[in-house]
Formats: structure tokens, sequence, C-alpha cells
């Protein structure tokens, strides 16, 4: 429930005529702050929401772009120094910071259905999970998402795009606002951590490293959310392998498997398919054209008895069913519906049911129903961020230079150099962009010594890429990053050391 509102309003205009759109300033450098209370698993928790624009600073020290950002600080009697604060990312690249915002982790969340579902009227409502309670939080949207803009220099001149829309250079501009931020509000002392969904796991996996070198700033922990390959190669059979595990979770949901695996619990049954995919599979698809007819046909049942397609189809790709085919497919004869990529417990209607790719992610236009509205007005009216700027849900970012992607092993470099960097991995099992299974074979390849196997975790739950929306899982999915963080302190007076 909100308390009673403060507000300190301070809009610094460093250049107020430049403009991105040029009929709208652009905020450089602005300060909103506003107080709050809300309940967390039965406890009051005071705090202030603060939003702004902070910008990015070049070389020479002037504002080439600004981000918006929200930031969230318990107030009372707190120890800034043993207190964490979550740094935190959504992906695209292009995705605004909204979706774990305002349905994840912060105080408010939003109005919708326990199953993920919108609902009208379009809103938010208290988090009673939310992690505030044992860890402030900022939530940070890149260049040319949410209200963050380019600040183009006077005259006809432009902003080189490419020091802002890169894998490296995303991360190289950040590592900077970051160091920014945390001066800026006396945080160097505090433990640190980041999260990223999506392709903010590539971004956050690269910060790790980059934090360190470039700005001598160590982490506590790295939380992925639905993570991409973060530059780790699985082409090949391993790819395809990959996809079975996750094709039995969806058939499974919807209910399409054969009785004595449908009767199975989920998290009993998907072991099994995963070993398979390991021992039987990837072994076979290895062997390509060469793979004996009758083994061939003893896959394709098995892979038919796994998924929800049938054995005929299965041969007639060569076992190598697409996602998009098995999207339109799962569902094409039972119900004449698609299922969602991002969350396949979402179902679309298409124009024609033949065809082999759904028209539209069904999961997704289900979202924006209800994030759109509630963020645009939760920022403007409960938080007192004016401004006539759009917020961009998805933003133009695009070309993005995706060469040069080592977010994967920058990650493990900063991990073995930093003995207190622990790291968790969370993901839907109906998630079919950024698979659970993909996640864990990451996991897997993410330290090839086996050495700091110790320091990685896995957590997986019963709905999509964004397992949060499910009620059930906001409240699974939040303690296990509240036991994440408290696990992952150092004791009092611990070195860090191996």
């Amino acid at each position: 429930m909100r308390n009673i509102f403060f507000v300190a309003i301070l809009f610094a205009f460093l250049t107020p005529e430049v403009t991105a759109q040029k009929k709208i300033p652009i905020p450089v450098d602005t300060t909103v702050v506003t107080a709050h209370r809300v309940n967390i698993n039965g406890q009051r928790v005071d705090y202030t929401a603060t939003t702004g624009m902070q910008p990015v600073w070049n070389d020479e020290g002037e504002a080439i772009a600004s981000l918006f950002y929200t930031y969230y600080k318990r107030q009372g009697n707190v120890d800034l120094k043993n207190r964490p604060l979550v740094i935190s990312f959504n992906g695209g690249p292009g995705s605004a910071s909204v979706w774990m915002h305002i349905a994840y982790t912060g105080p408010k969340v939003l109005e919708i259905d326990p199953e993920g579902f919108p609902i009208q009227p379009y809103g938010v409502k208290e988090n009673p999970y939310s992690i505030l309670d044992v860890a402030d939080i900022v939530f940070v949207n890149p260049v040319n998402t949410g209200f963050s803009r380019i600040i183009e220099p006077k005259g006809d001149k432009k902003r080189d795009r490419d020091q802002f829309f890169g894998v490296n250079a995303d991360v190289s501009y950040l590592a900077k606002w970051i160091n920014t931020f945390v001066t800026r509000y006396d945080r160097w002392l505090s433990p640190k951590y980041l999260i990223g969904e999506s392709y903010g796991t590539t971004r956050v996996s690269g910060l790790a490293l980059e934090l360190q070198n470039s700005q001598w700033m160590y982490l506590n922990g790295v939380i992925l959310v639905s993570p991409t390959d973060i530059g780790i190669d699985r082409e090949g059979p391993v790819e395809i392998a990959n996809r079975l595990p996750y094709f039995t979770a969806a058939a499974w949901y919807h209910d399409l498997l054969p009785q004595e695996l449908q009767q199975r619990d989920l998290e009993e049954l998907l072991p099994e398919v995963e070993q398979y995919a390991i021992n039987e599979l990837l072994p076979a698809l290895a062997q390509g054209g060469f793979l004996e007819q009758e083994r061939k046909e003893d896959i394709a049942a098995t892979m038919a008895r796994y998924s929800g397609i049938s054995k005929e189809e299965i041969l007639q790709h060569n076992l190598e069913v697409p996602y998009r085919y098995f999207w339109k497919d799962l569902l094409r004869d039972k119900k004449g519906l698609t299922v969602g990529r991002l969350d396949s417990r979402y179902v679309g209607l298409d124009r024609k049911e033949a065809g082999d790719s759904p028209d539209y992610n069904s999961e997704l236009t289900s979202w924006l129903h209800s994030f759109t509205p509630a963020i645009n007005h939760y920022l403007r009216n409960d938080l007192k961020f004016k401004t006539d700027l759009t917020y961009y849900m998805f933003g133009p970012v695009h070309p993005w230079d995706r060469s040069r992607d080592n977010t994967g092993e920058n990650l493990r470099q900063a991990m073995a150099q930093n003995p207190n960097l622990d790291v968790l991995i969370q993901s839907g099992y109906f998630d079919g962009a950024t698979t659970y299974f993909d996640a864990k074979y990451t996991m897997w390849q993410l330290d090839p010594s086996g050495k700091m196997r110790d320091r990685l975790s896995f957590k997986g739950y019963r709905s999509g890429h964004m397992m949060y929306l499910r009620n059930e899982d906001l409240k699974k999915a939040n303690e296990d990053l509240r036991e994440f963080i408290l696990n992952s302190l150092p004791k009092p007076g611990a070195p860090a050391t191996y």
C-alpha cells in the first residue's frame, strides 16, 4: 500500500533543446522521489522509489545518451554496506526494463489472473513476494528502450549508433553507467548482484567481467533468467537433440502424451527425456544420413512418444523437427490452434490451420495487453515521472552487432577471478524460445573444469519465459532469489580466496 508521497523533482536539463524526437525534450539528468510501503511475506517494508534519467558520458565528459531507471530503496535502519543492491536488465535486445519490474522482483506486480493472462481493468497491485525485503533494486533501461534516448549533438551531426547497439558496445557503456549510479547513490560498499532476462543474460554475463576489469567493481552474484546461449556453441546435433525435453513439457501441459507418461508428474518425467536426448538421440543425429533405417524408425517412434508429434512427421523432417513447426502443429489436429513461442501454455488462432509456422506469437500479444497500459500509468501516476516521450516497450536498436559474443566465457573468467561470485539460472519448462534444457546445457558448459560447479545452480518452473507471471511461480522464484542472495553473502570476516 502506498504511503504519503513526498516528491522531490529536479529537472536539470543539461541541453534542454537537444531532442531525438524534434518536438519533445529529452530529460538528461532528472530525479523524482516518492515514498511507499508494501507488505512482503507479512512484513511491512517502507521504501522510496526514485525514477530518473542519468547520463551516459563519453571520454570528453559530454552526455551522449540518457538512461531511464527506477530505483527502489528500503527505508528505516538500513546499513548500506551490508544491504545488497540488485541491478536488473531485460533483454530483446531492444526491450524495456518493464517485464521483471512490474511482474517479478519489484514491489508492484500486474493485475493478471493466477496463470498470467490479462484481465481488465489493467494496472498493478502489491507484490507480496518481492525481494525488496532483502535487497534494493534498480531497473535500468538501455539506450532506446523505455524513456532512454541518444542525446544528439547540436547541428546536423548524428551520434555513432555503433557505440550503443552491439554485444560488446552495450556492455561497455552500461558498465560506465553503473559506476556513475553506484557512486551517486553511495553503493560502493554494498554487495552487488546483476539479474538479466533473455538477452539480458548476455548483457549481465558480459558485465560481470567488464565491471571487474574496467570499473574494478566486484559482484556477489549473477542471476540468469531464461538465458540465451551467451556465446556458448550448441549448433548441429546438440541443438536438435536439446529440443526434445521442451517438446515433452509442452505436450504434457496440453495433455498430448501417451497416458502412461501423461499421468506422471512433469518434474519426474523430464529427467528421463533429458537422458534419452543425451544418450540416445544425440549419437543418432550425429550419424546423419548414415543412421541405419531401422534405428531411425525406432528413434522417430520414441520422439513421437515424448513430443506429441507423429512418427511420420518426425521422419519427414529427418528427426529434426523445427521449433516453429512444433508450435504450429502440436494442437493442429486436436484444437486447430497454435501454441506460444515464449510460453507454450498460451494458444493462438491462425488464418489457416495448414502451414509450418504460426501467424503470430500468441503469448507476446497477450502480455502486451496488460504490461503496456500498466507501466505507462504506474510510472506517470504512482511514481510521478512526467514526460511526453513514448515509453518504448521495444525500441529501435537494430542492426545489432552480435559478433565476438564471448559473454559466457567472460562470466566464467569473472567467477574464476572472484571467488565470491555465484550464479543462479532460472527457467520455465514451457519456454520454447530459450528452453530450460538449453539453460542446463549452458550451465554444464560454462565451466569445463568443473571446479566451480558448486557455485552454479539451476531452478525450473511450471511456466514459460516469464515464469513469474504464474502466481505460484512468482512466489517460488522470488523465494529462490531471496535464498540465493542471502546464501551468497560472505560470512563476516571471510576473505575472498580459494
